[in-house]
């Protein structure tokens, strides 16, 4: 079984800590502090590489689709919701409700929202592009990331 590394990304909105498991990207969440974690190594893998490559590309508007290899962790719902969540393009929206339909449950919207309130892999499963019907909804990373991230991509909420 592989060890876990881990790199951090200095983004424009924040420190972001890329975690590689299993030769996958297993997590990608901002960090509230800037210090370096022990567990940081100096080098990053080949995987994180390309993670930090992709994540620099999309904050210089050079990316809209990542191609990088994720772990979720998480229950079937979960998983489905984050894939629904993936198939959402750059520059679009959809509601917590539109999700819950697109999975097959159309009454779980706050269920949906839950499930994005888990998600490890931030960016690039972008529950930033997921709203509430009569607004911007939550976001575990600060609404402030999400209008950010939405009006990177060019919608202004």
């Amino acid at each position: 079984m592989d060890k876990e590394k881990s790199f951090i990304f200095k983004s424009p909105i924040g420190n972001i800590l890329i975690v590689e498991k299993e030769g996958k990207i297993s997590t990608i969440s901002f960090i509230k502090k800037a210090r370096v974690r022990e567990k940081e190594h100096k080098t990053p893998s080949e995987v994180i590489k390309s993670a930090l490559k992709q994540l620099d590309e999309y904050f210089h508007g050079k990316r809209t689709v990542f191609d990088i290899p994720i772990l979720m962790n998480g229950t079937d719902f979960e998983k489905k919701v984050w894939k629904a969540t993936q198939a959402i393009p750059f520059g679009n929206v959809k509601t917590y409700s539109d999700i819950a339909e697109i999975i097959g449950k159309p009454k779980a919207y706050r269920a949906v929202a839950n499930a994005l309130g888990k998600n490890d892999l931030v960016i690039v499963i972008p529950c930033h592009r997921v709203t509430a019907k009569g607004g911007l909804g939550g976001f575990s990373a600060g609404l402030w990331r999400k209008k950010w991230l939405l009006k990177h991509e060019g919608i202004n909420f």
